[in-house]
This record gives structure tokens, sequence and C-alpha cells, in this order.
């Protein structure tokens, strides 16, 4: 559905649209990997790993 939506609205012919959702998806990753991941990894519990002596 969420697809649907969003190939609905975004300009021009086909190929401009999958032109578009690649860079979309791109931006959505690389803010993910920028901004969202260092910001929670301090809150993940597998940060805190220990080799048992």
């Amino acid at each position: 559905m969420m697809y649907g939506w969003l190939w609905r609205h975004l300009p021009g012919p086909a190929p401009v649209r999958v032109l578009l959702s690649a860079v979309l998806a791109a931006a959505v990753l690389a803010a993910c990997f920028l901004w969202v991941y260092p910001a929670i990894a301090p809150f993940m519990p597998f940060n805190e790993t220990t080799v048992g002596e």
C-alpha cells in the first residue's frame, strides 16, 4: 500500500520514477547510517560484550 502511494506521487514516466525511487532509497539508507544508527548505538545491549576469563 505504501509503495503504491509513493509510486503514484512520483513525477514522470516509469524510468524516471525508478530512478527517483532508487535515489530516495539511497538517501534513507545514508541517513540511517550517518545519523540514526550512531545515535541509538549507545543504547543497544550488544555493545556491552565481555570475554570470559
